[in-house]
């Protein structure tokens, strides 16, 4: 998928500004970005569910504005059902809404709900499900027809931590046979499954790139502390941001967080310190900066 110069704007608010990028074929993207960033909006308009301002999306090379949307799945963070179908006539209608033929559709259906986990339930009504199980009947809906790219929207956030783990061991498996798009807030989800990732700020990418490349360039060494409540050992932490080796420095409260030029040095001195001054340590790392970092000085600026 190539997507240039994509613009949506609600009268004179601009929710996604002049995006460009690229999709390649066997990937895993996350689109992360804080609440009000343009990434449902972003999806929607990749789904084909939202006409574009202005710019264009091309799938597999054909011309923008070419329908491509029966080879998509797509998974709406609150997705919406029908109370008086069984999760197995939900998922054959979608089926066929894609273009399977019935006996098929049937077939289809019932492989996936299988996979998601709701075979037992596949012939209760949809009235009775829960969020978590209206969550995987959702996921069902969007890879029935076997799509050759699967749009997710926040895929994990009705699911409890069993829910969820299972979820993405299942996208784990499924990025093997097909693309996916999915955006979410827990970073750890990105870096767990994804290849690339595209962080969006305000309507525009803040960043873009592998996760690999992210992670090389913005890979700075860190400090992060935690001290006792205590004001003597508070007043040191708030004094160590003049030290020579921090490049920039955040303390809240008895945390803080150093990106240093010398990691050895800072280990040194701050250790030293603390033992001189009997500054009670309750936590000392000495690292690198993650994906969580970035999200942060990004969103933050």
């Amino acid at each position: 998928m190539e997507v240039r110069d994509l613009c949506k704007s609600y009268g004179k608010h601009l929710s996604v500004n002049h995006i460009n990028f690229n999709i390649e074929k066997g990937h895993c993207t996350a689109l992360l970005g804080p609440n009000g960033a343009g990434k449902t909006t972003t999806l929607r308009m990749l789904a084909g569910l939202l006409a574009p301002t202005s710019g264009g999306i091309s799938f597999e090379g054909a011309e923008p504005g070419t329908d491509y949307r029966k080879q998509l799945g797509y998974l709406p963070q609150a997705p919406a059902f029908y109370g008086w179908m069984s999760g197995e006539e939900y998922v054959i209608f979608a089926a066929k809404l894609s273009g399977l033929r019935s006996g098929e559709a049937a077939a289809m259906a019932a492989t996936a709900l299988e996979r998601v986990g709701l075979k037992e339930a596949a012939r209760r009504r949809i009235a009775g499900y829960s969020g978590g199980m209206k969550q995987r009947l959702g996921l069902a809906q969007a890879l029935v027809h076997r799509p050759r790219l699967l749009l997710l929207d926040e895929p994990v956030s009705a699911l409890d931590p069993i829910g969820r783990r299972e979820v993405m061991e299942m996208l784990r498996e499924i990025r093997e046979e097909t693309t996916i798009i999915f955006s979410t807030h827990v970073l750890h989800d990105a870096e767990e499954i994804c290849n690339n990732i595209i962080l969006l700020n305000q309507g525009v990418i803040a960043e873009h790139g592998t996760l690999a490349d992210l992670r090389l360039r913005y890979r700075i060494p860190v400090i992060r502390l935690r001290v006792e409540k205590q004001q003597e050992a508070i007043q040191w932490l708030q004094s160590l941001s003049a030290k020579s080796f921090v490049l920039e420095g955040q303390v809240s409260g008895v945390d803080a967080f150093f990106n240093v030029n010398d990691v050895g040095e800072a280990r040194r001195v701050i250790v030293q310190e603390a033992a001189s001054l009997g500054i009670p340590l309750l936590h000392f790392e000495a690292g690198s900066s993650t994906l969580e970092d970035l999200f942060m000085k990004v969103v933050g600026s």
